[in-house]
């Protein structure tokens, strides 16, 4: 416990000492019970960002096995009962984990990317927050990030300036159960519904390969 009030105050003075933080819809994240936050992913510091702005301590991390060999990372994950995720190959015991602390009614936070957009836009989001909602049941909150940008943050820092970031929450909603007989095509029509949700929080020139897809549009109307 230590540890973790610790290391949260840790990021929350990196965050505010390099960022002036703006966020809305901070409240439609619930204060306890299961859920799924998911976001978009632009720079190094995202992560944090989501994790400091929940205030609440059964907060699921994942947290890619690259990083086991970073002593930082490895007390990090102890301190905070992350899970070590293999991102490139069918990493069952990581989702089993993740299944059974959201259905005990834990909070899991992820970017369904994947990875850092290297364009800053939207790529194509990945079926594991989708799996993950389907499974449980637990509601899904859309988080859109501006201005985390790797090159922005950076920028800011060299004038001595900090960085301006923007955070809106979007209304929380569900998925319905996976079609058996069509599963690949349900868990892909679910996961552009996820990814169509962060987009509309975002300006348009962050919606990336979702630019065109009917559903963001029907969101936008």
């Amino acid at each position: 416990m230590i540890a973790r009030s610790f290391f949260r105050g840790l990021i929350a003075l990196i965050l505010r000492s390099t960022c002036k933080i703006e966020v809305s819809g901070l409240e439609k994240i619930p204060a306890r019970g299961s859920g799924i936050v998911v976001s978009n992913h632009l720079g190094r510091l995202d992560a944090l960002f989501t994790y400091l702005l929940i205030p609440r301590a059964d907060i699921i991390l994942t947290i890619a096995e690259k990083y086991q060999k970073v002593a930082f990372f490895r007390w990090a994950a102890r301190a905070f009962n992350a899970i070590w995720l293999d991102r490139f190959n069918a990493d069952i015991s990581a989702l089993r984990a993740v299944l059974k602390r959201v259905q005990q009614g834990e909070i899991y936070v992820i970017a369904p990317e994947g990875t850092r957009s290297k364009s800053e836009a939207l790529m194509e989001g990945q079926p594991g927050a989708a799996y993950v909602a389907t499974k449980t049941g637990a509601p899904i909150i859309p988080v859109a990030l501006t201005g985390t940008e790797d090159r922005v943050v950076l920028d800011s820092l060299k004038k001595l300036r900090r960085s301006p970031v923007t955070i809106r929450v979007g209304e929380p909603f569900s998925l319905p159960t996976l079609d058996r007989k069509n599963r690949e095509a349900s868990l892909k029509k679910h996961t552009a519904e996820i990814m169509c949700q962060i987009a509309a929080l975002l300006p348009s020139r962050y919606h990336g390969v979702y630019a065109d897809h009917p559903r963001l549009k029907e969101l936008l109307t």
